[in-house]
């Protein structure tokens, strides 16, 4: 059940995939320009970003309102959108180039939930940690607590299910549930702790959402975020490697376990980052990776890119549903992510285990 890559191709099929992906990521870069333009136009509120355009190139001053709307809401609502889907479909994608099968996924086995313990720890425990710690993490407090939590639950859930340098899907499955349930333990005994004004932040920050989003927020997200993202790329020919088993990915010269721990490494920043300032949203980085392997095949090279782009996408028009769907209530991005992604996910089991005669 191990993923399998293109043999390295001088012309014909190989050369077609490579112009195809490039193809693939100048539409996929315009399809977040116009989700992004979209973004800060869908809203329940009546402010108009064509609107605001208008007065801006004749002259006239924003009301005070528009401004608020447009430039303390939507705008790092979009950021944070991007950032956060960006982040979760590449780390998807790492992880399933790491265990080498397609089913894996932060939320899936359990990385989310490692991250998204430590990061409600963080909220409600924090106060409770020395003043000078707290004076030194700052607004970084949550983010740090969020990556060394969803680190642990990447090294446990690879220890457990990577036995001689091939992974079972089945334990890594059972692992990520075993590692889920441990973290929503936790996550409730937290819950219990907290005080009441905690207590619904908490609750509706479980379910993920961007409804919270702010510049203080996009500005503690970004920096980790970003040097993932920035990261990822260097480790495709080393995933692309390990398609073919470690053993022979040592044999071509691949240095073997500094792509493992970096490949850690960069997803518990990532997922740790995005959970912090989203809370757990699912099912993005395993349905993203999947659709674009169908579209260009499994070349980390292209994938890694257009996943980030196609998860940026994907987010902001679940975030613009979400916005909508009840207004002028909102709806929590995980619930809908997971109304999509979990029927997905089945087809991608039932799939995968029917080629197996299962």
């Amino acid at each position: 059940m191990s993923l399998a890559i293109d043999a390295p191709a001088a012309a014909g099929p190989g050369t077609d995939r490579r112009v195809q992906a490039r193809r693939l990521t100048v539409v996929l870069a315009a399809l977040l320009a116009g989700m992004s333009v979209f973004s800060l136009a869908w809203g329940a509120s009546g402010t108009s970003l064509w609107g605001a355009l208008g007065d801006l190139a004749a002259g006239r001053e924003l009301s005070r309102l528009d401004r608020i709307i447009l430039f303390d809401i939507r705008l790092p609502r979009l950021v944070l959108g991007v950032l956060v889907g960006a982040a979760l479909a590449v780390s998807g994608a790492l992880l399933q180039g790491l265990f080498r099968n397609p089913l894996a996924d932060p939320a899936i086995v359990g990385v989310s939930a490692g991250a998204g313990l430590a990061a409600m720890a963080a909220i409600v425990l924090g106060t409770a940690l020395p003043a000078a710690v707290q004076q030194a993490a700052g607004s970084y407090l949550v983010s740090i607590a969020a990556f060394f939590g969803s680190w642990i639950a990447i090294l446990v859930l690879y220890r457990i299910s990577t036995r001689g340098g091939r992974t079972s899907v089945a334990t890594m499955l059972l692992a990520g549930i075993a590692i889920s349930a441990l973290a929503n333990a936790g996550t409730g005994m937290i819950t219990f702790m907290a005080d009441d004004s905690q207590l619904r932040d908490l609750t509706f920050w479980n379910m993920g959402s961007l409804a919270g989003a702010t510049w203080a927020k996009v500005f503690a997200a970004a920096p980790v975020i970003w040097l993932a993202l920035l990261a990822a790329p260097f480790l495709a020919r080393g995933l692309n490697g390990l398609a073919l088993g470690e053993a022979a990915a040592g044999h071509t010269g691949i240095p073997v376990q500094r792509v493992k721990n970096t490949a850690i490494l960069t997803v518990a920043a990532a997922t740790g980052a995005a959970v912090a300032v989203s809370g757990g949203i699912g099912f993005v980085g395993i349905v993203v990776p999947h659709l674009l392997r169908l579209a260009t095949g499994p070349d980390h090279h292209s994938l890694l890119p257009n996943a980030g782009l196609l998860g940026a996408s994907l987010l902001l028009a679940a975030d613009m549903i979400s916005r909508v769907a009840v207004a002028p209530a909102e709806l929590p991005i995980g619930i809908i992510t997971a109304v999509l992604g979990a029927p997905f996910f089945l087809w991608i089991l039932l799939r995968r285990f029917g080629s197996m005669g299962i």
